[in-house]
């Protein structure tokens, strides 16, 4: 049976990984992020898979672009995994929150918090009809309270109560949702949180694919609702 992933932020760091991963797996995929050259080039590189690969650069924040993806994934038939992975993290250096600007802090709820939501509305009637999964990526920086990180660290808390949320609501259409903290990562986003930093000792994208194999060889509707660590030592699916 062929499958279909749409993969936001898919240009580099751990969304490119997943799109690998799931090219390797027979995914045809959808990917977007906003550099048009570096996403074509990912996609070339998809492509030798064997997978129709659609690249549609642009933001996801904005409406437009959502509506575009969703027309994408309807042209290849389906939608099986909806992956919103594409993160702002605001400021750098990263702020106190006493003193981030809201214009600012509005920007990255747009990107990691209504833009998720909004594929996910987009989607649906997709997601339904293929008995699909969200995979809403989140961080640590959701529970940690860490000085710094408060504009983004709120915005993946929110994330992973819609994504709770949207798992109740949508139980009995059969579409699952679930939110990953992927930890921490040797990534240009992660660098830019850590500007003239040594990061070399965090983990490569590619140290949570044993994770993403668990994970999508779980029955999806129990491991709806859960919030996952893929760097953990171990997974468990809901009691």
């Amino acid at each position: 049976m062929e499958r279909v992933a749409l993969i936001t932020g898919a240009s580099r760091g751990l969304g490119a990984e997943l799109a690998g991963f799931l090219a390797k797996q027979g995914y045809h995929l959808v990917i977007t992020a906003r550099g048009a050259e570096a996403l074509e080039k990912a996609a070339q590189s998809l492509r030798k898979f064997g997978s129709q690969v659609i690249a549609t650069p642009g933001d996801v924040s904005e409406p437009e672009h959502r509506a575009d993806l969703a027309e994408a994934a309807k042209s290849l038939g389906r939608l099986d995994l909806l992956i919103n992975n594409a993160s702002n993290l605001g400021l750098s250096p990263l702020p106190p929150l006493a003193d981030y600007p809201t214009d600012s802090i509005e920007q990255v709820m747009k990107v990691n918090l209504l833009a998720p939501l909004g594929l996910v509305q987009s989607t649906l009637p997709l997601l339904k009809s293929s008995g699909g999964m969200v995979i809403n990526i989140s961080s640590d920086a959701a529970v940690g309270g860490y000085p710094g990180w408060g504009a983004y660290g709120a915005s993946k808390a929110a994330l992973e109560l819609v994504s709770l949320t949207l798992a109740n609501e949508l139980r009995e259409d059969g579409v699952a949702v679930v939110s990953v903290d992927p930890g921490d990562m040797r990534t240009l986003m992660h660098q830019d949180a850590f500007p003239g930093e040594d990061i070399s000792d965090r983990a490569l994208p590619k140290a949570t694919l044993p994770f993403w194999a668990w994970l999508l060889g779980q029955p999806r509707m129990v491991v709806t609702g859960q919030r996952y660590q893929a760097q953990s030592d171990r997974w468990e699916v809901a009691a």
